[in-house]
């Protein structure tokens, strides 16, 4: 049985914490048969880069391409270069493009299933000055993706909200680039809470409304879209923007608070997942889904119930920063021997925060060893001057 850990708590205060000590979970799984499931993921940084939080990114290839390789091994796809891995918190464009063309042929080698995060990103802030310029920058990073063989997520860009004055400049800029797509893509509604300069994307600042016109552009798309990911932790609203959808059209839950119930359906449609909360709790995701197949919902629900704790405290506000908690996880975990981040983003969530993190995870049954996940929260805990940690 593993001894206790000292941790930080509420307001100040610590207390001792005693691991179950118990992974759950299998070793690798198969794909899904009745869900397509994606996670987001995070990149690796590379610690001894001699780089600042405003530099260009540094990654640990290694560590990020394994890191895509246990995904894979649990029958997840991979969605990569999206907001998990830090695109507009750290990780720039020229880093996003050896990191697509680097998984990209990963995924080849092992079979592995893999979207990739296209935006505007690459533009120097406030450089847009119309919409053929949004255009011609979407453009350019599709291209790229569909060049080395990927599959595009359409991303939501902070210069076309900026410089849009209306659903029509949307439904502009997304029929062009859509209708230039060798596949159809995936577009992705990602939500003000998680990042709050895409406020009144779709050119309307009520939610419901903005609904109507992603539904009126996805519609007149619908040869080029795969389907939609929802980043709005509305569950309400996903189910209603699901059932409107056309037919054939996925909607891919991106609601970390509550992938079970949107996962699961009603009984006549149901979410397929493109999560980051996915890149926390993989064995619990492929474990759940396998059973899903096999008809046993209870089973399915009682899975991932169990990590809805875990990942509504990760996702929690200030959520644009629960990318802190899913590297940390991956650090307790044994997935890269340090916690650090790209842009210094390690300083993003409280020494409480993060020891929270190692106590939900244990719970859930998804610390893969113990005793090595408390070697590791140790010297951070230390770091917050938590004594006899």
């Amino acid at each position: 049985m593993p001894e206790s850990v000292r941790l930080a708590g509420a307001g100040g205060t610590l207390y001792d914490y005693t691991p179950t000590g118990t992974f759950m979970y299998a070793e690798r799984g198969a794909a899904s048969r009745s869900r397509l499931a994606y996670a987001a993921v995070h990149v690796v940084a590379d610690p001894l880069a001699d780089v600042s939080p405003i530099a260009p990114a540094a990654i640990d290839w290694d560590a990020t391409l394994a890191f895509r390789r246990h995904i894979w091994s649990y029958g997840l796809g991979v969605a990569e270069a999206m907001d998990t891995a830090q695109r507009g918190m750290g990780l720039d464009w020229e880093a996003s493009k050896e990191l697509i063309r680097r998984s990209l042929a990963e995924a080849k080698s092992v079979g592995g299933k893999i979207v990739c995060g296209a935006q505007t990103d690459h533009l120097a802030p406030g450089s847009a000055r119309d919409l053929r310029d949004v255009e011609a920058a979407y453009e350019e990073q599709c291209e790229f993706v569909e060049s080395h063989g990927g599959q595009v997520v359409m991303m939501a860009s902070r210069d076309l909200a900026r410089i849009a004055r209306g659903a029509e400049n949307y439904a502009r800029v997304y029929g062009r680039v859509l209708s230039q797509l060798q596949r159809p893509a995936l577009i992705h509604w990602l939500g003000e809470v998680f990042d709050p300069e895409l406020a009144g994307y779709w050119g309307d600042a009520d939610l419901d409304g903005a609904m109507a016109v992603c539904l009126e552009i996805i519609t007149a798309n619908r040869e080029k879209v795969e389907g939609v990911k929802l980043s709005l932790l509305d569950q309400r609203r996903e189910i209603a923007m699901r059932s409107r959808l056309p037919e054939r059209v996925r909607m891919f839950t991106g609601d970390d608070f509550d992938y079970p119930a949107t996962i699961a359906g009603d009984g006549k449609r149901h979410s397929d997942a493109l999560l980051g909360a996915f890149d926390l709790i993989a064995p619990a995701a492929s474990a759940a889904l396998l059973a899903l197949d096999a008809g046993d919902t209870e089973r399915f629900a009682a899975t991932l119930e169990t990590t809805v704790p875990l990942s509504r405290h990760v996702f929690s506000a200030p959520t644009f920063y629960y990318k802190t908690g899913i590297v940390f996880m991956a650090y307790l975990n044994g997935h890269h021997h340090h916690f650090r981040m790209v842009g210094g983003l390690e300083s993003g969530r409280s020494a409480a925060h993060l020891a929270n993190i190692f106590v939900l995870a244990d719970k859930a049954g998804l610390l893969r060893d113990a005793e090595l996940a408390m070697h590791r929260i140790r010297p951070v805990m230390a770091l917050a001057g938590v004594s006899g940690s």
